[in-house]
């Protein structure tokens, strides 16, 4: 089950506002080391709230933590977005990122992982390994609902999907 956030004061989607966050392990920092409380999500969550299809993008990090810029990635369908670990990086690359972090929507709300996600976040952290650029985390935003899910905060960001993929068809064949 993903976390909830908790907003309930009107927020404006103000873009300018991103850049004024820095990450660390397990939270957002406003500029000046005050916590955030979920500020960001908050961003994402206004942002995406009357998407009708799902969008999936970056944050780009310094090695500080601080937030370079936002790519977004793809805009796909209902319920479908193509992503492609070279469209991911390229932006990363040209900021000279020490990591990212994944969010993209599901407009039905329900933001628990397919298995496409789960693939796509283990491509991710693979590739960006290779590079150096290390996956924060992937966070799923559901439409008007405010909830998310992090694949950090579930403890499962580090699995091996493909891995438990395989078995599950093994089991399915046998």
């Amino acid at each position: 089950a993903g976390g909830m956030s908790i907003c309930t004061e009107e927020y404006k989607a103000d873009p300018r506002l991103i850049l004024s966050y820095h990450v660390v392990p397990g939270k957002w920092l406003l500029q000046g080391g005050t916590t955030g409380g979920g500020g960001v999500m908050r961003w994402f969550e206004r942002e995406f709230a009357d998407y009708d299809r799902e969008v999936f993008c970056i944050l780009n990090l310094a090695s500080d933590g601080k937030v370079i810029n936002m790519n977004i990635v793809s805009m796909g369908t209902l319920n479908a977005s193509l992503v492609s670990p070279r469209e991911v990086f390229k932006s990363s690359i040209l900021s000279n990122a020490a990591s990212i972090i994944a969010v993209h929507n599901h407009p039905s709300g329900c933001v628990n992982p397919s298995k496409q996600d789960k693939l796509i976040t283990q491509r991710l952290r693979e590739a960006g390994g290779l590079m150096d650029i290390e996956l924060l985390d992937h966070i799923i935003v559901g439409g008007k609902n405010r909830q998310y899910y992090s694949f950090r905060e579930e403890n499962i960001l580090n699995n091996n999907f493909s891995q438990q993929f395989v078995q599950e068809r093994y089991d399915l064949d046998r």
